[in-house]
């Protein structure tokens, strides 16, 4: 036992000597290279004299990484995510300048920028070197991770045993659709993945909800419902705000819908970590959770991702580099796409190349390292959420070479994960699922010169931009508004004999979801009918359904109840709509009748939902947002998603049986959990609190006032 700590300890303290070694020379060769560095005073010195002083310096620049750095490091954790990856450069700077101040006899100086990139590649290669030296030494490298786990299961009141169920772990590969996986495992892509499949694993398909997006399956996934979820983002008319997925706000809410709901705290409730999730699924152990971001003080767990992270300057100091070099390859991508007229195609400046970077290097390493940080502590079931190829599909294109880089990377890191699941204090099974997949096509503003919104208003009779009037759609929907209330303002009788005349209203409100659209009244407290808009806007409805870019419309009708739109006057009940009748869902695919159906009986269904066309020959849809690869609604490759799971599990579905939707989704990995004994342990009903000190019953509803007769 003493001779092993004696070894230990002297390897240990062989690698801080090379380290050291290796960043003096560094520093060393960058004086030789940067005139704007000096590791000597101004009259000159000796050889063996410049290498003390870059050996004093390289002493005192990695003395101070090692203390100063996790204290900086906490104390930014209220920067924002995507700042805090660029102060990395300045932070790194400011610690070799301090370290040149210490040499003594002023013989070290750099400007503040030299200082940047001294202190960037110093990092970089101490950090390889530790590397190299860590994978030469490979018992030494499972000795650490033995005692990172040990440390870590102690802090826990764990005694490590190791004997016990397996643990498991869901990554989820935001926005991959099944035949996407396939192609990319098919093609060599994937090559872990490829490994898996048929092997060890089984792949199986699944279908969402109309409102084929990460904030509907995923709530539905990680809470067990996603009940009035009708998109990604929608408006209440009760509260007069809107609701959407991805903000703190939006996420909290939903999060807390679906716990009244369901009774339940979520599929992570006990022993569970949730790492890059919109929704925490319960779990104690979170990071960059949005839910759980609009948190102030020690509440707020979710920051601390960054912290675990980024406390090591290595990990800092190379996803910086690697974000740096995500937004360089975004921007020279995007120029080749436009220089060669790639089309179909959206705009990829601004902001974007950075938010790219964010999404494909810092979300990802900070996720995947702190995947293996909980299986190295030993916990029971962690879910992550890796959203890389989804941000570049949206503005590349789903089947792109850009986006087929990305799922190489993913890959890699899958293999790491698995890698380290080796060295877990229990066995892990290895999950890997998607929330949606992707429908390709040109936007709907593309293709006919003008968003839906502008469509909308023309139909409306309302102004619209000058572009929008000179497209063809536009000038059709103006003209056929004007003939439609020229008519109906002729003074008309109803039934009872009264004059009605069109009521004036305020604007109509248009959102956007992928493929999906939803347009409300706000000044109609109610769902409003297909006779009122009918009334209010004659030529509205018939505008939208004849459209060649939108494939149906669901309304909802005073006299005939709900119903789905076609072009040419064709009106279906939702009621009787089957697959495979034809009508306006015949180019959706089967389970499209049913998505229909369960949105229309949610509270807040919009007044009109649109879904765009889609060519079953080609699968491309009409995103009505600036995406080439979108989701959100009905039609193609983004209603099908993919679950990759153990054989040792048991399987998702019967033979010939048919996954559908997310909270389907949500009872097979709760069945999986509690077949090794998971940590899905159900609240049951129960009251919940809420602001103010009010509880409900859970599955209390907050539906639409009803008209009044």
């Amino acid at each position: 036992m003493g001779e092993g700590r004696w070894r230990t300890a002297g390897g240990a303290l062989l690698r801080v000597i090379v380290v050291w070694a290796v960043s003096t020379l560094t520093m060393l060769a960058l004086a030789g290279l940067l005139p704007e560095f000096q590791l000597q005073s101004d009259d000159g010195d000796s050889i063996t004299r410049t290498a003390l002083t870059a050996a004093w310096g390289a002493g005192a620049f990695g003395l101070l990484t090692a203390l100063v750095w996790p204290v900086v490091v906490r104390a930014l954790l209220l920067v924002p995510a995507l700042l805090l990856g660029l102060l990395v450069f300045f932070l790194n700077g400011s610690l070799l300048l301090i370290a040149l101040w210490l040499i003594p006899d002023g013989r070290g100086a750099a400007n503040p920028e030299t200082a940047v990139v001294v202190a960037a590649v110093m990092s970089a290669v101490a950090s390889a070197t530790s590397t190299a030296l860590a994978v030469r030494d490979d018992n030494a490298y499972r000795r650490r991770l033995s005692r990172l786990a040990h440390r870590r299961r102690r802090r826990r009141g764990d005694d490590g045993g190791g004997s016990g169920p397996p643990g498991t772990v869901f990554v989820q590969l935001d926005g991959v659709g099944h035949e996407v996986l396939r192609r990319a495992a098919d093609r060599g892509v994937m090559p872990t993945v490829a490994g898996w499949i048929g092997a060890t694993h089984r792949l199986t398909p699944w279908r969402t909800d109309w409102s084929s997006q990460t904030g509907a399956s995923q709530l539905g996934i990680l809470h067990g419902s996603n009940h009035d979820v009708p998109a990604f983002r929608w408006y209440e008319k009760e509260r007069g705000r809107f609701v959407v997925s991805n903000r703190p706000a939006g996420a909290v809410e939903l999060q807390r819908r679906a716990i009244e709901r369901t009774g339940d705290g979520g599929l992570l409730t006990v022993d569970g970590a949730s790492r890059g999730n919109l929704f925490s699924g319960g779990a104690d152990q979170l990071a960059l959770v949005l839910s759980m971001a609009a948190r102030r003080g020690r509440a707020n767990r979710s920051r601390a991702g960054y912290f675990a992270y980024f406390s090591d300057p290595a990990n800092a100091v190379r996803t910086a580099l690697s974000f740096v070099a995500e937004a360089g390859r975004e921007i020279g991508q995007s120029t080749r796409a436009r220089l060669r007229g790639d089309r179909p195609r959206v705009g990829r400046g601004g902001l974007y190349p950075f938010i790219r970077a964010f999404a494909t290097v810092v979300e990802r390493d900070v996720v995947v390292a702190a995947v293996m940080g909980d299986m190295l502590a030993g916990r029971t079931a962690v879910y992550a959420d890796l959203v890389a190829y989804d941000e570049v599909a949206h503005h590349s294109g789903p089947h792109s070479r850009d986006a087929e880089r990305v799922l190489k990377r993913l890959d890699r890191s899958l293999a790491l994960i698995a890698k380290v699941a080796e060295h877990a204090p229990r066995s892990y099974r290895i999950v890997v699922l998607s929330d949606h997949g992707q429908s390709p096509g040109e936007t709907f503003r593309g293709a006919y010169g003008l968003t839906l919104k502008d469509l909308v208003r023309a139909g409306c009779g309302l102004p619209v931009s000058r572009r929008a009037e000179r497209s063809r759609s536009g000038a059709e929907a103006r003209d056929a508004a004007r003939d439609a209330l020229r008519s109906a303002l002729h003074v008309r009788l109803d039934e009872e004999g009264a004059e009605e005349r069109p009521v004036p209203g305020s604007d109509p409100i248009v959102l956007a979801s992928g493929n999906l659209a939803l347009i409300s009244f706000p000044d109609v407290p109610w769902r409003m009918s297909r006779e009122e808009m009918d009334r209010r806007h004659p030529a509205l409805l018939s505008t939208l359904a004849d459209h060649p870019g939108i494939g149906f419309l669901l309304v909802h009708s005073e006299r005939h109840g709900s119903l789905v739109l076609g072009q040419g006057g064709v009106e279906v009940p939702v009621a009787g709509l089957k697959d495979g009748d034809g009508g306006p869902l015949a180019d959706f695919g089967t389970g499209a009748a049913d998505a229909v159906r369960r949105t229309d009986s949610f509270p807040h269904v919009a007044d009109i939902m649109v879904n765009s066309m889609h060519d079953p020959e080609t699968g491309t849809v009409h995103a009505f947002e600036e995406q080439i690869g979108s989701h959100g609604g009905l039609g193609g490759e983004q209603s099908q998603p993919f679950l990759l799971s153990p054989f040792d599990m048991s399987p998702p579905v019967e033979v010939g049986g048919e996954l559908v939707g997310a909270e389907q989704v949500h009872r097979v990995l709760r069945r999986w959990l509690r077949e090794c004994q998971g940590p899905q342990v159900p609240i049951g009903p129960r009251e919940v609190s809420r602001p103010g000190g009010r509880r409900d019953v859970p599955g209390t509803e907050h539906p639409l006032p009803r008209k009044q007769a």
